[in-house]
């Protein structure tokens, strides 16, 4: 089939360069988000789909809107047959959804219809669910609510992050949404509507939200922590300023105050509702990032001095 992939940030990655690979499809052009501002030196950057597209002399789009006219008569001089999605990160209007005979086929980080949404696996990190996955399915105009052609699982790990479990999920995901477009082709995939019964939500997680409140039971203090990382990143106040926390590990010592910091030779504790959590990577204010004990070292600790 003729595809146009849409998609933008860098787990899109795998998924774009699995169908590029395909003996069976051809991708005739990328949509992906304005080239933006990143790193330290905010230069404009191409993003991570846009990027593997020029690698491979593929047409890049850019529209600011996806129901932009002169993108829309772009995608129909296109002609394609399908348009896989993946984490495009723009509303698509129903007058784009319309233009490719087989619609528009999205990978979501999630088992539908549990966590529509942007941030399916922080979600799903933050709930303690054991088990997740991804799905593809038709785009309609309700978010994250069309028919779905398929699933695959994936295990989450005591100590994953969201970063990690992304990771696993994008290559995984990159294989189901081929295989769904092989099918999609032969006609050998049907589409399923969605069980009203297990919907869930998952809006994009703010940074005040990503606040550790360590009054919060342990278990509750490591998932949210994990949820959040690499982005937008955990952190609580010391000091009164912002500090930046890596994942931590629940202890079976006995309680301490919540927040209160506990120095020791090998280890830097803090409490929680229950039991104290072994602190991992932190960063100061103007800090490089680095373990807790290297930190608590080069801090002239007072007793009783709490992350707040």
């Amino acid at each position: 089939m003729r595809l146009v992939f849409a998609g933008t940030p860098a787990p899109a990655v795998p998924s774009l360069r699995a169908l590029l690979e395909s003996a069976r499809h051809e991708v005739v052009a990328v949509v992906t988000r304005p080239d933006a501002r990143s790193g330290r030196g905010r230069t404009v950057q191409r993003s991570p789909v846009g990027a593997l597209a020029d690698e491979h002399g593929i047409e890049v789009l850019t529209p600011p809107k996806a129901g932009d006219p002169e993108f829309l008569d772009r995608l129909r001089e296109l002609a394609p047959d399908a348009c896989p999605v993946v984490a495009y990160g723009a509303l698509l209007p129903q007058k784009a959804l319309d233009i490719p005979a087989h619609g528009w086929v999205n990978l979501h980080f999630s088992l539908l219809p549990a966590w529509r949404g942007a941030a399916p696996v922080q979600a799903a990190v933050k709930a303690g669910d054991e088990i997740t996955g991804a799905s593809t399915f038709r785009i309609v105009k309700e978010l994250d609510a069309g028919p779905v052609f398929g699933v695959v699982t994936e295990a989450i790990g005591a100590a994953d992050t969201a970063g990690e479990l992304l990771g696993r999920l994008a290559v995984s995901g990159a294989r189901l949404l081929a295989s769904t477009l092989d099918g999609v082709e032969d006609g050998t995939v049907r589409a399923v509507e969605q069980p009203e019964e297990g919907l869930s939500y998952a809006p994009k997680v703010s940074v005040e939200e990503a606040r550790v409140s360590f009054d919060a039971p342990a278990s509750a203090v490591d998932r949210l922590i994990r949820s959040v990382t690499p982005e937008p990143g955990a952190w609580a106040e010391f000091r009164g300023e912002r500090f930046k926390l890596g994942p931590v590990a629940v202890t079976g010592d006995d309680p301490i105050p919540p927040g209160e910091i506990r120095v020791e030779r090998k280890r830097v504790l803090a409490g929680t509702a229950t039991k104290p959590v072994r602190l991992g990577e932190v960063q100061a204010p103007g800090k490089k990032r680095m373990a807790a004990t290297d930190w608590a070292r080069g801090t002239r600790m007072e007793q009783g001095e709490r992350l707040i």
